[in-house]
């Protein structure tokens, strides 16, 4: 019987996706990533989620005071390559250059609902 489980990622995808998830926001804060619709919205990347071959980046995006959040996904996933080769250069050590996959973070929005939640009368009353 194995002490480790398979179940979450491992070291190695936290590690490797944490150096991505830097790469990934010097490149969209320098603004080299050309589009209206970008260019306009400040994007906080929370997190980027590696799959077990390193192949496949999916990036989970916040767009901070925009109004269409999907048309932020929707030119993020326009530029994916063009993202993918302007990251290269900090990322030389990786055998394969992943895909991105750029994803709408939810995780705030739930904090907001349970803690919401949390603090509600008949909660609170508990």
């Amino acid at each position: 019987m194995s002490r480790f489980s398979s179940s979450g990622p491992s070291q190695r995808q936290l590690r490797v996706g944490e150096q991505v998830r830097h790469a990934l926001s010097d490149v969209i804060q320098r603004g080299e990533v050309r589009d209206d619709v970008l260019e306009s919205t400040v994007i906080s990347i929370s997190e980027v989620s590696m799959s077990p071959d390193l192949k496949i980046a999916t990036a989970f995006v916040t767009p901070l005071g925009a109004a269409d959040d999907q048309a932020i996904i929707k030119a993020l996933a326009r530029n994916a390559k063009f993202i993918r080769g302007r990251v290269s250069g900090a990322l030389k050590q990786m055998k394969y250059m992943p895909e991105f996959r750029f994803r709408l973070d939810t995780s705030y929005d739930n904090m907001q609902r349970i803690d919401s939640l949390l603090r509600s009368p008949e909660v609170a009353r508990d």
